[in-house]
């Protein structure tokens, strides 16, 4: 049987890395605020509470998932996180970490990479300003970045925060 024009292009666009975006709670000091945050998140009551990660699913081997995000470099200090809270900058650090499987709460599809992803949050991350400050250089600003770097998508976390609302 012969392959059509469309199906060799449907073919080709599988073969692209798998692109979501994620969220879990604020990380905060062991205790109260913490159950707080946990709470919170898990009730969707603050958004703002919410730290989103952009995650890669290769689909060449190994096909595990890399998780790319940014966050202060230590965020369970209370002085930090007071710091940040109050719109001051405080140091911020790119992660990159796999994962054996996708998670399956608090997980969204957005697209498929336009080049090698794990290569383009590469190139990305060597060029990110690693300087926080809540509300205007944080992890939905990388977030949004990034995946606008692999898929051309721009403000994915306004589409996607639409999508859960209405």
């Amino acid at each position: 049987m012969a392959t059509g024009m469309g199906e060799v292009g449907m073919m080709k666009g599988m073969r692209r890395d798998a692109v979501y975006v994620s969220t879990v709670p604020l990380r905060a000091a062991k205790g109260p605020a913490q159950l707080f945050m946990s709470a919170a998140y898990s009730f969707n009551l603050w958004s703002d509470l919410q730290h989103y990660m952009v995650l890669i699913r290769p689909t060449s081997p190994p096909a595990q998932a890399v998780v790319f995000d940014f966050q202060p470099q230590d965020p369970e200090n209370l002085y930090v996180a007071l710091a940040a809270l109050s719109g001051r900058q405080v140091p911020g650090v790119v992660r990159m970490r796999k994962l054996a499987k996708l998670p399956t709460r608090k997980c969204w599809f957005v697209g498929f990479s336009n080049e090698n992803g794990i290569n383009v949050a590469h190139k990305f991350n060597d060029h990110w300003q690693t300087d926080l400050k809540i509300g205007d250089h944080d992890c939905r600003h990388y977030t949004n970045g990034l995946v606008e770097c692999l898929t051309g998508e721009q403000h994915v976390l306004e589409r996607l925060r639409g999508s859960r609302d209405g």
